[in-house]
């Protein structure tokens, strides 16, 4: 990944976080309804129109930046450089010479003709390991 695309997909995540921390600190349509009972712009720090302008105009423009980002990194998704990705694609095949199977007489399997000779070993009887009642 080079830095272009790295600065880039950083831009974009702190854009988002900012983009939804403005949202979640806008006040909905519905809210002007408290502000007839005393809980209106007295407490805002903007007056009393000035926080709606401000934090919209802000999330716009965070908008049109999330947007420009966003088709800066398809943009640079799309094209790539040739260079792989992995370590593993950067190593050079190896190339293996192969050579034709070389047939040998002596690789088959020759039986001996005569019998080898077999060690019996000295296994207990099956009368000794019988015990009378």
């Amino acid at each position: 990944m080079n830095w272009l695309n790295t600065a880039a997909m950083i831009l974009h995540m702190f854009l988002a976080v900012g983009i939804v921390g403005l949202v979640l600190l806008q006040r909905g349509k519905g809210a002007d309804a408290g502000a007839g009972f005393g809980a209106g712009a007295s407490g805002t720090v903007f007056g009393a129109r000035g926080s709606a302008s401000f934090l919209s105009r802000t999330t716009g423009i965070l908008a049109a930046l999330f947007f420009i980002t966003s088709l800066t990194l398809s943009y640079l998704g799309g094209h790539q450089t040739s260079t792989g990705s992995s370590v593993v694609d950067r190593v050079p095949a190896i190339t293996v010479p192969t050579n034709p199977p070389v047939k040998n007489d002596s690789s088959q399997l020759q039986v001996p003709s005569s019998p080898v000779p077999v060690e019996q070993s000295a296994a207990p009887s099956s009368s000794a390991n019988t015990s009378s009642k």
